[in-house]
């Protein structure tokens, strides 16, 4: 009976330890410049050596120790190790402030909401219609892909106009038929014939 409780309590303990890194090398993030008080609150969250590199990609995306310690505990949150590193830093080097991109970390976004908040930054939009975007995208809204955006205000739209497509509720495919409309009558224009008038000969 002794020995069997032994092996129960063994086995307890295993199963509690398996998400424990007591032997976490966290000298990356000493050499990226993250204070002590930021390495202690992570030994804390039990963070992993694979968590330790992602963090260190932030670190050098100028991210403080108060976000990179509330990136690791969100990932945590849902379960899983904090991955999304290069994420990230792709969305401070674009310029997002570290509340909004906290803020797609707690939704558990990051990988799949970076792409295309980096591009809508790059498309040169303004900072409303940014958060307008992104907010749809957190809330799950049906909203139009970056590229979709990028194009249509290529072909000369306004950010007005684009924004009334989108809360028509327009799709990718019903806006790549509109920019290849567009697209065409641009094109065409200034084409046509036009019959010179002048003088008769003799």
């Amino acid at each position: 009976m002794k020995s069997r409780a032994l092996l129960l309590g063994a086995g307890v303990l295993f199963a509690g330890g398996c998400y424990q890194h007591p032997l976490t090398d966290y000298r990356p993030l000493d050499q990226a410049g993250m204070w002590s008080s930021g390495l202690e609150q992570l030994k804390t969250l039990n963070t992993s050596d694979s968590e330790v590199v992602q963090l260190v990609k932030a670190k050098q995306a100028k991210l403080s120790d108060d976000t990179c310690v509330a990136l690791v505990a969100a990932a945590h949150e849902k379960k899983h190790p904090f991955i999304s590193g290069d994420a990230t830093a792709n969305l401070a080097n674009a310029g997002y402030p570290e509340a909004e991109i906290l803020e797609i970390a707690r939704a558990d976004q990051l990988d799949s909401l970076s792409g295309d908040a980096v591009t809508l930054r790059l498309i040169g939009l303004s900072d409303g219609f940014v958060q307008m975007v992104l907010r749809r995208h957190l809330e799950g809204r049906r909203t139009l892909s970056s590229p979709e955006i990028a194009r249509l205000k290529n072909t000369g739209l306004t950010e007005r106009q684009i924004l009334e497509r989108i809360n028509s509720g327009m799709t990718d495919a019903q806006a790549d038929k509109e920019i290849a409309a567009r697209e065409a009558a641009r094109n065409h224009s200034g084409t046509g014939f036009t019959r010179v008038r002048g003088r008769r000969p003799r």
